[in-house]
Order: structure tokens, then sequence, then C-alpha cells
């Protein structure tokens, strides 16, 4: 027999076998044929991992994003790790910024207020960009890899040897239904020795793929080590960027929160020295209740009186503008109210100077 014979019978064979597992799945969809069902313990199995492959991609695919909210960066990373080259370095979003901050802070000036905050706050966004780079790497490594390992590796194996047990299941119930069609003697004989072979190869097919599903308990195990990974990347990222933004707050100083969230200032307000603290709610937040509302009481009975108060400065003020008051903090100075003038400001004397203050910087003494 010379090799082309061969080809040519192996290819009836095969063609054989595919119409012989066609005709029994249709026959099975409708009801035409009896189907052996695999045991409980194996579908079972089968059912974990199949939970687990969906889970684990989802799982894998939501942390990409996090970590690359940018789809097109992500689909870049995705190119080059499919070429095995590596992607070029560019500056991430917070990188980004701080180069912008730093730029601007130069531009405006490093020796004026505004221009030095912009510099330091740019070179800690700056470090926050690095750490975020080495939570993108260390997470890749210890977390999403893992993952991918598993749905690119060992559950294509798990793919692959479920579709032979399929094969095989459908070899056997194609046999069994043969033997049931056959009439003569010879045709039962020979359809016995067939069902009798498809069935010692799907049982060895059955167990074969029963000790592949049941490594899905130490996927998990291994999943689990890498889950705790990349909470202690988390972590580390995440200190860093507080242990920054700390630094960062000691250096412009401490800005009340009252001052952060306040959206209702009027327009007129001036823009404050980063290095001043500006609020004077914040100042009292320690205080009862009863004591901020006796200050604002206090501040609404001087704007609609025509009389004057003394009031102790809180923080210092530079005057923006020749209408201003310039202000140091523990001065006693006199305040009073002028019809017309914005809720925010009191008008300021401080011996022969006089100006517009802002009624944040003061307490209204008694």
């Amino acid at each position: 027999m010379n090799i082309m014979d061969f080809n040519v019978k192996k290819l009836a064979a095969d063609a054989g076998t595919f119409l012989s597992r066609a005709v029994q799945f249709t026959e099975e969809k409708l009801g035409q044929a009896e189907k052996t069902e695999l045991d409980a313990h194996l579908e079972n199995l089968l059912s974990k991992a199949e939970c687990t492959k969906l889970w684990t991609e989802k799982i894998m695919k939501q942390t990409e994003v996090l970590l690359q909210p940018n789809p097109n960066a992500r689909i870049e990373e995705f190119v080059y790790e499919k070429l095995d080259r590596k992607a070029p370095s560019r500056m991430n979003n917070p990188e980004l910024l701080g180069q912008y901050m730093i730029d601007a802070g130069n531009e405006f000036g490093p020796g004026t207020a505004y221009g030095n905050a912009l510099i330091k706050c740019g070179e800690t966004q700056k470090r926050i960009g690095t750490a975020d780079r080495e939570l993108i790497q260390t997470s890749a490594i210890n977390f999403l890899t893992p993952l991918r390992n598993f749905i690119e590796g060992d559950y294509k194996t798990i793919t692959k040897e479920r579709k032979l047990l399929q094969n095989k299941r459908l070899d056997l119930d194609a046999a069994k239904t043969r033997l049931k069609k056959a009439k003569v003697a010879e045709a039962r004989a020979a359809s016995e020795q067939e069902v009798r072979i498809t069935q010692s190869e799907f049982d060895r097919q059955a167990e074969i793929t029963r000790l592949l599903l049941e490594g899905i308990s130490s996927t998990h195990a291994h999943h689990l080590r890498c889950l705790n990974d990349f909470v202690e990347a988390q972590m580390t990222y995440y200190a860093q960027c507080y242990q920054y933004m700390l630094d960062l707050q000691k250096q412009l100083g401490s800005f009340p929160s009252t001052f952060l969230s306040n959206n209702n200032q009027s327009s007129s307000t001036p823009v404050q020295s980063v290095s001043t603290p500006v609020v004077l709610a914040s100042a009292s937040a320690s205080l009862p209740s009863v004591t901020n509302s006796i200050v604002t009481s206090g501040i609404r009975e001087l704007k609609s009186s025509s009389g004057s108060r003394n009031a102790r400065v809180l923080y210092d003020y530079d005057a923006a503008n020749s209408s201003e008051l310039s202000l140091l903090a523990d001065e006693v100075i006199t305040v009073y109210s002028i019809p017309g003038m914005d809720s925010d400001w009191l008008m300021g004397e401080r011996g022969n100077q006089k100006g517009k203050v802002p009624i944040t910087y003061l307490e209204l003494l008694n």
C-alpha cells in the first residue's frame, strides 16, 4: 500500500467517523437517540471550570481597565506584546500633569507663591506617576500574568480534552445505536466489540478530563496567592500616594476642608496665598455649633447696624490691591460694614490705615 492509498483510506475513515458523530448528535437533539450522561462528579467539575474561566476573564479584563483606563493605550500594549516588542515609554497621566505644573511654575516664576506651589505639586504628581508605574508592573507580573496563563494555557487544555470526551461519548452512543439495530448474529458480534472498544476509550478520556478538572482547586489556591500579592501592591501604592500628598500639604500649608468645598464664595473673593489658611469656620470646627452660630449672628448684627466692633485677626493676609487692608495674625483691628458691601467683606481700620478685609480671617470680640 503506497502513501497515497493510506491517506485516502484515512480521510475516508475520518469522514465516516465525523458523519457518524453528526448523525448521533442530531438525533440526540431531536430526542430520537439515547445519550450517555456524565457522572455527577464530572459534571460538577466541568461547571466549576466554566465558572472559574468566566470570572477569571472578567476580573482580568477589569483589572486591566483599572490599571490602564485608556483603551487606546491598552490596545497598543496588546499589539506590542503580541509582536514581542517593548512598547514605547510615554508619560502617564500623573506624570504629564506634574510636568505641566512644573513648566507653569517656572513660567510664572519659582520665587512667586503660586509658581513655587505649582512646582511642588508637579514634583509630587510625578512621584505619584512613578508609583503608578510600579503598581502596574507589579500587578502585571504577580496577578494578571497568572490569570492570563490559566485562560490561555490550562483552560485551553481542559477545553481540548473536554471536546475529545464529547467525541468519545458520541462514538460510544453511535456504537450502541448500531448494536440495537443489528439483526444478524455477525453484525451483533461486531457491534458488541465496537461498543466495548468505544466504552473503554470513553472511560479513559473521562478519567483524563477528570484529573485535569480536579486541578481547578489548585488553580484557585494559586490565584488566591496572586490576589494577596495584588492587594499588597495596591496597599503599597496608596500608602505612597498618601505619604506624598501628606508631605505636599505640609509644604504648602494646611488648607481647611471647608474652603476646598465652598462653592458659594463671591467672585470678588481674592485668590489667597497657597501657604495661608483662609476659613474662619475650620478654625472653630472643633468648637460647639452654638459658638459658630454666635459668630455668624455677631457678623450679621454688625452688618445690619451702623456701629463698629473690635476683631482679632486669625491669619496673615496680603492685600490684593489698594482697596484692601493687609493683616497680621493675632492683631486687633476695628471693623464695620458700609452699605452695598459684599457679604464676605467688612471694612477694617488700623490707626490711619483703612481697607476691605475678608470676614473669614476675623474673630469678633465682645
